[in-house]
């Protein structure tokens, strides 16, 4: 039974509803002071798994190679398109209680918690591990997590936000019912290459998050999906 995937997508769901529904009760100061916040414990991590990076020739080429075909597939333009799209659906505003944020701060903080929230090595290690063994304790540890950052993050993106939770359950999903075919051809280094990779995506979110730069990383997702791969052939012809 698929457990971890479904707890972390309520949470998700829940903290959204939450934190849209406060968020017009709250002094300025405290909507933006929260995501800044967070953003700054986004680095943090992310420098953490950085630090287990093994093969960096293999995670670099993964990288510019993924952001490249990013770019191409116009990934970041197609996600801000949809966003907005969600946003004035469930947010639309009115004279009475106008939207908390401008359009291109909604933008900004919108797409970097699309790739938090679906792209984080701790949930697809966690899909994974439940999907072989049937232990979901790293889903829900996750799921608390992700509780808490939905809604601080709802607080000024509105219910838009709990819609996140339908991509990151597909995505848990597929790497569930894969677990016992792709666990097998994982090693030790191919995951610390993993892990680094979404390190950097996870340091380029929080500085997008505290509106330091604005990196494409919706565009660098694709390197996820390539840096396993690199890191394999790289250690084979080294």
């Amino acid at each position: 039974m698929m457990l971890g995937p479904v707890i972390n997508s309520a949470a998700i769901i829940f903290g959204g509803i939450i934190g849209a529904s406060l968020g017009k009760y709250l002094p300025a100061r405290v909507r933006q002071a929260l995501p800044m916040t967070f953003g700054c414990a986004a680095m943090g991590i992310g420098v953490v798994l950085i630090t287990k990076l093994q093969t960096i020739p293999a995670v670099v080429l993964a990288l510019l190679l993924g952001s490249l075909i990013g770019e191409l597939l116009q990934l970041e333009h197609g996600i801000e398109k949809l966003s907005t799209k969600l946003r004035y659906f469930f947010d639309k505003p009115n004279a009475k209680q106008p939207l908390l944020t401008s359009h291109e701060d909604f933008i900004q903080k919108y797409v970097a918690l699309v790739v938090l929230f679906c792209a984080s090595g701790m949930g697809i290690f966690g899909a994974l591990t439940e999907g072989i063994i049937g232990d979901p304790s790293l889903l829900i540890a996750k799921a608390l997590l992700d509780l808490f950052t939905a809604i601080i993050f709802a607080i000024t993106l509105g219910y838009a936000v709990s819609l996140i939770a339908i991509p990151q359950l597909l995505i848990q999903a597929i790497l569930f019912y894969l677990a016992t075919i792709i666990q097998p051809l994982i090693s030790n280094t191919m995951f610390a290459d993993f892990s680094a990779c979404g390190g950097i995506l996870m340091l380029a979110t929080g500085l997008r998050i505290c509106n330091i730069k604005s990196f494409p990383i919706a565009n660098m997702l694709v390197s996820l999906f390539l840096v396993m791969p690199i890191s394999t052939m790289w250690l084979h012809f080294n």
